[in-house]
């Protein structure tokens, strides 16, 4: 089937395989079918109205490459195109196929159908470690697609965390000049923002259908279209919706939401190390100041910040600053140490092992634990990875292991199936806290064995803990003394 055929929801199925004769309903593309965007998509699928019927047909778009085709073959077989614990997303993913109200391609044509696109493409932080910069070419490459097949009136709501200023000094005119050159009004589509707090893990799902929404319109018709779009998807009664004044002020909130959270965390880490120097167990003081209201979201310090948010989006204003608005004098100092720090974390733990070792050479290790957080096979920006090119730099022999992961990418290492047996290495990091070694049976699985224990992200429990020492394992941490 080529381009010019496909005119409608039912193309869509028959060309993806699917032979079921839709329900006729407002169709939703979400451009990028990532942690977000694949949830967004099921999400959306799954929103129904006071019958209990579906409200949307939603088309997942892709791009044409291996990793672009591997989520499409996914979503529209009924699997899950990411690895994750929410038994909730799978149900809902699969009860959306079995509707035949959610499939995938890569045919940028069906954007021409929908009434409502949603953007979930990645934007990145170029060299966020050197002089960052904002890669725009890829993002505005996405958004020129979408203005060169939108229909007028279609809501175009951007969830991708962007730098402030971005709907309106880059999406906006973008959208323009594609509807220009195709002799439309530059005002007919409806552009609005509206950040994702996406969790992965158990509480997925629901941190898209439940869960607290920030939005605006770059006019106020669209910040209505896209709060009647996102009260049809969200559980409003219980988590209300908050109108700002522009998607300039959206696009912050993300941003200092994120900020806010890496800058605390790093503060953390400082308390940490003095922690550990003086054999104070820093989770047990933590856990005291919470009981106080204002402080109970109180951070720790851990193994490492890894992920798609806190290690990019403390520098995005920053680079908004002068790349979108042309500002001098605001280097935001707090956030860029942040970002310095937490980026140094799993270093540390690494340097900690290796002296309570005497040194990494021909030592082997065992990394438990591969995904940026627990619960979810993400990868992106793990602090794993740094654990692991900076051992291997010094000498030392590394298997990792992740309940979530057969295969990591970045490292190019497949990964046993099975936490590997204690006695084959002379010390083990926990650094990931996957319920699979939340609920490890010490005793059993040390067999004998004494190799180094590395808590480097309060994994283990003082039962465990104490299990390792008894078996007569030296059991270190981040943010523990020895004795605590």
């Amino acid at each position: 089937m080529n381009a010019t055929t496909l005119n409608s929801y039912a193309d869509v199925l028959r060309k993806t395989g699917r032979g079921a004769s839709p329900t006729d309903r407002p169709i939703v593309c979400v451009q990028g079918l990532g942690f977000v965007g694949a949830a967004m998509a099921t999400a959306v699928a799954a929103a129904a109205d006071e019958r209990d019927a579906a409200c949307f047909n939603v088309v997942g778009v892709e791009l044409d490459n291996p990793a672009g085709r591997a989520k499409i073959e996914a979503i529209n077989a009924g699997r899950m195109p990411i690895e994750c614990n929410d038994r909730q997303f799978a149900d809902a993913l699969t009860a959306a196929h079995q509707r035949g109200n959610l499939v995938a391609t890569s045919d940028p044509t069906v954007y021409a159908m929908a009434s409502v696109i949603v953007v979930d493409v990645p934007f990145d932080v170029d060299d966020m470690h050197g002089e960052p910069s904002l890669p725009w070419d890829g993002f505005r490459a996405a958004i020129r697609t979408i203005g060169q097949h939108a229909q007028p009136g279609t809501l175009v709501l951007v969830e991708t965390t962007v730098p402030p200023g971005t709907c309106e000094h880059v999406v906006a005119p973008e959208l323009a000049k594609a509807l220009r050159e195709r002799g439309l009004n530059e005002n007919a589509l409806l552009l609005a923002h509206s950040y994702e707090r996406v969790m992965p893990g158990d509480q997925y799902f629901d941190s898209i259908v439940r869960f607290w929404r920030v939005y605006s319109g770059h006019t106020p018709e669209a910040a209505d279209a896209c709060e009647r779009f996102l009260r049809q998807v969200i559980d409003v009664d219980n988590f209300p919706l908050r109108r700002l004044k522009s998607t300039t002020a959206s696009e912050l909130a993300k941003v200092m939401e994120n900020s806010y959270r890496a800058v605390t965390i790093a503060l953390m880490e400082e308390f940490g190390r003095f922690a550990e120097a003086v054999d104070v167990d820093i989770f047990e003081v933590v856990n005291a100041i919470r009981v106080r209201p204002t402080h109970s979201n109180m951070r720790q310090p851990g193994f490492g910040v890894g992920g798609y948010c806190l290690t990019k989006d403390p520098l995005m204003t920053k680079l908004a600053a002068k790349e979108v608005f042309g500002l001098k004098g605001m280097d935001f100092p707090f956030c860029t140490q942040a970002v310095k720090a937490n980026h140094a974390m799993p270093v540390v733990s690494l340097e900690k092992t290796a002296a309570a070792l005497g040194g990494l050479k021909g030592r082997n290790l065992l990394l438990l634990g591969v995904s940026y957080r627990q619960d979810v096979g993400d990868t992106r920006y793990s602090p794993s990875q740094t654990f692991v090119e900076q051992a291997r730099r010094q000498g030392a022999n590394v298997t990792a292991h992740d309940p979530l992961l057969r295969r990591w990418d970045e490292l190019e290492m497949d990964l046993p199936e099975q936490v590997p047996d204690a006695g084959d290495y002379d010390a083990v990091v926990f650094a990931v806290g996957h319920r699979e070694y939340r609920k490890l049976d010490m005793t059993k699985w040390l067999a004998g064995a004494t190799p180094l224990i590395f808590d480097a992200n309060d994994v283990l429990s003082d039962t465990q803990r104490q299990a390792a020492r008894t078996a007569g394992c030296r059991v270190l941490g981040i943010g523990r003394g020895e004795q605590a």
